[in-house]
């Protein structure tokens, strides 16, 4: 078992709030538009940083450990892509002005990280008390696969989150962004801008991928550490990712469809996993190594897929993939 301690888990920590701090001056103190030279260059570094982390963290404590952390911020990365999806459908459907898409996106990876925190303690404190966990989680994540595939060809429906839902109907809200704030007063009234909405949007959709992704990424490690380590690094990058790709994420058109491949087939390995523990040790494990060639296999089949058949016909659009069909507005009939 891995043990960490209290120093490492302060430096780990320190290293992470060091840098969402210097993505909140960029995104919030800073609000503009982010260019594609800007937005490569920043990704490039979170994706650096991730992989120096992995090498240092490895040489402490053991490549099989490594190789653990590598496949959980792979798994993670690959999720988080189809989460910048969403959060693409979000921006467009409140038509956010770019310059103030940077501080929606920020404040929306730091509910994600504290989201996610919130889960990894739940997550690991079942697993370690109740073995059979690792079959809930398995099943968890095969049920999503399947709604994920038959839903590939959909996009979720921002407008039916229940948080959007509530802010509208409770709240009272301006029609326009006054200068990028989220709450402002109008004839002495205070009032929530639609950028408040929008945050609403990207926390809702935040918890639903949390409630994913962190049975995903236990079926790679049964390591707390590594599981928020895999997370924090994965989502920091968000931001300058989601300048960098947005355009690329409409070609992607097999993005849904490997992702559900890839959730089934960690479904499957937390099942083994289970059954290896509680009911023989016959039945045959999955092992890191495996797990992360088979990811980075079904990552590259997926995106080489896509762009060609993009490339063959540009009018096809890639979709977010939905866990349930849209609700269709009924047409009332004309009498």
């Amino acid at each position: 078992m891995l043990e960490v301690s209290a120093l490492g888990w302060t430096v780990t920590i320190g290293v992470i709030v060091a840098l969402l701090a210097l993505d909140l001056t960029l995104g919030v103190l800073r609000p503009h538009v982010v260019g594609f030279r800007e937005a490569a260059a920043w990704s490039i570094f979170y994706i650096a940083v991730a992989i120096a982390f992995g090498i240092v963290f490895a040489s402490i404590s053991g490549w099989g450990y490594g190789t653990e952390y590598f496949a959980g911020y792979i798994v993670e990365k690959s999720l988080s892509v189809d989460n910048l999806f969403v959060f693409v459908i979000i921006m467009s459907t409140f038509a956010v002005p770019e310059r103030y898409q940077q501080e929606v996106l920020t404040f929306g990876i730091i509910i994600a990280l504290v989201l996610r925190v919130i889960f990894i303690a739940l997550g690991a404190a079942l697993l370690n008390m109740f073995s059979f966990m690792f079959l809930i989680f398995g099943l968890i994540l095969l049920y999503t696969a399947v709604q994920l595939f038959r839903h590939r060809d959909e996009d979720p429906d921002v407008q039916d989150n229940a948080l959007v839902r509530a802010g509208r109907r409770f709240l009272p809200v301006t029609d326009d962004y006054v200068e990028g704030k989220m709450i402002t007063r109008v004839d002495g009234r205070k009032m929530f801008t639609p950028l408040f909405l929008v945050l609403l949007a990207i926390g809702g959709t935040d918890l639903l991928f949390a409630l994913d992704s962190i049975p995903a990424v236990f079926g790679v490690t049964e390591e707390a550490y590594i599981v928020f380590v895999a997370n924090a690094f994965a989502l920091l990058g968000l931001r300058a990712l989601f300048f960098l790709v947005k355009g690329l994420l409409d070609r992607l058109v097999y993005l849904s469809t490997g992702l559900a491949i890839i959730l089934a087939f960690i479904g499957i390995k937390l099942v083994l996993h289970w059954a290896h523990k509680d009911i023989s040790e016959s039945v045959p494990e999955v092992s890191t190594p495996v797990s992360l060639g088979v990811i980075i296999g079904i990552l590259v089949i997926t995106t080489v897929a896509s762009l060609i058949k993009s490339g063959k016909d540009p009018s096809l659009k890639a979709h977010a993939g939905s866990l349930h069909a849209r609700k269709e507005k009924q047409q009332q009939p004309e009498h």
